[in-house]
């Protein structure tokens, strides 16, 4: 696929044929995550964050690609690794080895697009899990930076980078590997869960 990629208005409901693509994935996630409880205790907390951070490891470098910065002109801000390191810090975590072989990095450009959706979709629907971090504590500047919202407004974020997904030609086989993509994401997600974060009732049984 080349970087020259065009705006094609028939592509509009993009976002909304990978959101459908993805949504057994999404859910799947989100029900092993609410499982290990993660603002039940400090400890359970600092579980999460080291899932967060390993996450956004693997997709820190995806941000910089001159490709993908002439689709999404405001990625470069977008990032949220050195948000989730700070939030260790806070927590008095060290961040866990790197894992080069999970990592998004040579992805190609539909496949990493779909990492990156996943990536911003959470940012979008972060607001209640901010609400639950502040039960432990922690805020916006202290302890759950990675979960703030953009300073625009996460509703207003979200639309702009689905506008520009929305505007993006792709052929039938690279919005496949656009939904691969982003299906892989959130198994990567739920891979590091399973490693990280024993489910709560394991834990009370």
């Amino acid at each position: 696929m080349t970087a020259d990629i065009i705006a094609a208005p028939e592509t509009g409901d993009r976002w909304r044929r990978l959101k459908a693509a993805t949504t057994e994935a999404h859910e799947r996630l989100d029900k092993r995550i609410m499982a290990a409880e993660p603002f039940a205790s400090l400890e359970r907390y600092r579980l999460f964050l080291k899932v967060q951070h390993a996450f956004h490891r693997d997709i820190e470098s995806l941000y910089a690609r001159p490709e993908l910065q002439r689709l999404f002109p405001d990625i470069a801000t977008r990032p949220r690794l050195t948000a989730v390191a700070q939030d260790l810090a806070d927590v008095g975590v060290e961040a866990s080895p790197l894992d080069p072989s999970a990592s998004a990095a040579e992805a190609d450009t539909p496949t990493a697009i779909g990492w990156i959706y996943v990536a911003e979709g959470s940012n979008l629907g972060a607001a209640f899990l901010l609400k639950a971090a502040s039960g432990l504590g922690f805020s916006e500047t202290f302890g759950a930076r990675h979960l703030a919202g953009a300073p625009e407004g996460r509703g207003l974020s979200w639309k702009t980078f689905t506008t520009a997904l929305n505007a993006i030609s792709f052929s039938d086989a690279e919005e496949e590997r656009l939904f691969a993509g982003a299906r892989s994401a959130f198994n990567r997600v739920h891979a590091l869960v399973e490693a990280t974060m024993p489910a709560a009732a394991k834990v009370s049984g």
